[in-house]
């Protein structure tokens, strides 16, 4: 399967229990180091002695394989192809063999015997085509919970799941978080018990020790392969999981498998690969036990994540930033943008803030924010210690109930649209400001960029691709909405501040930009 997120999806493992047998020489007889052959021809054996393997060096992982292979299992899923889905993929021209979604709006008229991939239901309308994908998972109960991925049975119609037996059976989702992309299934139809693992929240392998994988690669179920783990909280852009990275094969289909260590106990769950080509290069990723053990307790008990939100858009406040803002070597988080109405705008967090600490621990980055954030309840109050103008204060914020990851990206698309044209090219009225020139956001330009009112600034006409501005990204139609703490509503108030960073010594001025209804800042080097 492919996944949402950046590289494609892994799965299963299995593995423990290492053989740390010792085989020096018993009952062997060893040629002579210069025993003659037929012939004339000599060979020559080392003389060195036969060591047992070291410790962590099992001679073979069959046993492992052999005690929890049973409890890992291969989720096959079908789903109906999103008409509209498909319209958008980059080169494809329309719905094969002209299928048209059912019903006049693409509804489902109702008839359930869609046993096919395409032809008429019985009233004659096209259906939609099916499809099929499959994915891992591994029984974490003996009454039939399964824990596997997100991405693997989101869109489902229908799920099944096959045991090392080849037994068939159906299951159904007990509950799904996209936030950590882990789901739990329920099997159908059979009590058990069923062979389960256990995860492994306290012993963790070191960097460099032995893991194991089983899963369901290529539709091949019951694979096993074995490696290392090569580092620890691999940040690969997903908000709240600190991955494990591995090195044992893993593969499409591998996705919501185990990863076992060298005694059977669950480590991780595998749910990404770095692969240029869509197949294994030995980079892997597995959600950490103690994580996906917490989220499917919840999951099994309510069938709900429930985390904290305070309405901000964050960035990370990096090196450059802090060096741009007189901050010296300053870490932690800036404020990008404010959700109307939300907890934070209430409070009074402002845009541009630096949140650099909450109840009183460090935060190191935006990442480190929002982690800290979403394990807070509703209602709790969060007292965020942040730099403006130079100067520390506290704010304190009333935590509200975090967003579906689908409704933040509907409100993140859905706020403000990208400008509509640019700006006339003809000649600015204001000499250029580090690298780019600079208009009036007046009611002709903010129509004609589709602006809302409340954003202030000045618009970017035109930008030299030399200039830092221009290697940075920046592109006519963005509006600058502040550099170094203060707000932007002219040309020349950009201008004043540049002047200022100068005759301050400082190499950069951090800027605010706003582009598609989002604000970003970006530190811009200072020239001449």
């Amino acid at each position: 399967m492919t996944s949402k997120k950046t590289g494609y999806l892994l799965g299963a493992i299995a593995g423990a229990g290492v053989m740390a047998a010792a085989v020096a020489g018993a009952g062997v007889r060893l040629p002579s180091a210069h025993a003659e052959m037929p012939g004339g021809q000599v060979i020559k054996a080392s003389t060195s002695p036969i060591f047992a393997p070291p410790p962590g060096a099992p001679l073979s992982f069959a046993d492992i394989f052999d005690r929890v292979s049973p409890a890992v299992v291969s989720i096959n899923v079908t789903s109906h192809v999103d008409a509209n889905a498909l319209r958008q993929i980059p080169g494809f021209g329309g719905l094969p063999f002209g299928i048209v979604p059912r019903g006049p709006q693409g509804q489902d008229d109702g008839d359930d015997n869609d046993g096919d991939n395409g032809g008429s239901n019985r009233g004659g309308r096209p259906r939609l085509p099916t499809q099929q994908s499959s994915g891992s998972g591994f029984f974490i109960s003996p009454d039939g919970y399964i824990v596997t991925n997100n991405h693997v049975v989101e869109n489902a119609e229908t799920i099944k799941v096959v045991l090392k037996d080849e037994t068939e059976l159906d299951a159904e989702i007990v509950g799904r978080d996209e936030a950590t992309d882990l789901a739990v299934l329920k099997v159908k139809g059979k009590k058990g018990p069923f062979p389960f693992v256990n995860f492994e929240n306290a012993g963790k392998p070191r960097v460099g020790d032995w893991v194991i994988t089983v899963g369901n690669p290529f539709g091949l179920g019951g694979t096993a392969t074995a490696g290392i783990v090569s580092a620890y909280g691999r940040d690969i852009g997903e908000t709240f999981v600190d991955y494990i990275q591995i090195d044992a094969p893993i593969n499409r289909g591998n996705s919501g498998g185990p990863t076992f260590d060298v005694y059977g106990r669950v480590i991780g769950v595998n749910t990404a690969i770095f692969s240029p080509s869509g197949g294994s290069v030995g980079i892997g990723f597995a959600i950490p036990a103690e994580v996906a053990d917490n989220i499917t307790k919840q999951l099994i008990n309510g069938g709900k994540i429930e985390r904290g939100y305070i309405g901000a858009t964050i960035q990370n406040f990096t090196t450059e930033m802090a060096e741009a803002s007189g901050l010296g070597d300053q870490k932690g988080a800036i404020i990008s943008d404010l959700a109307p109405g939300g907890p934070s705008q209430k409070a009074g967090l402002e845009v541009g803030d630096v949140v650099v600490g909450i109840n009183g621990a460090v935060v190191k980055s935006s990442t480190d924010l929002t982690r800290q954030v979403a394990r807070v309840h509703s209602g709790d109050v969060l007292h965020l210690e942040v730099i403006r103008d130079g100067k520390k204060r506290t704010v304190d914020i009333k935590s509200g109930v975090r967003p579906s990851e689908r409704e933040l990206a509907a409100n993140d698309n859905g706020s403000g649209g990208p400008g509509r044209s640019a700006p006339d090219s003809g000649a600015a009225a204001h000499p250029p400001v580090l690298g780019m020139s600079l208009g009036a956001l007046d009611d002709s330009t903010r129509n004609r960029l589709n602006v809302p009112a409340e954003v202030r600034g000045a618009v970017v006409e035109n930008v030299d691709q030399s200039s830092d501005a221009g290697s940075k990204g920046l592109r006519r139609g963005d509006i600058i909405t502040r550099a170094n703490n203060r707000d932007v509503s002219q040309p020349s108030d950009l201008a004043a501040v540049v002047d200022a960073a100068k005759k301050e010594g400082r190499t950069s001025v951090l800027v605010g930009v706003y582009r598609n209804g989002r604000t970003a800042f970006l530190p811009i080097k200072v020239s001449g």
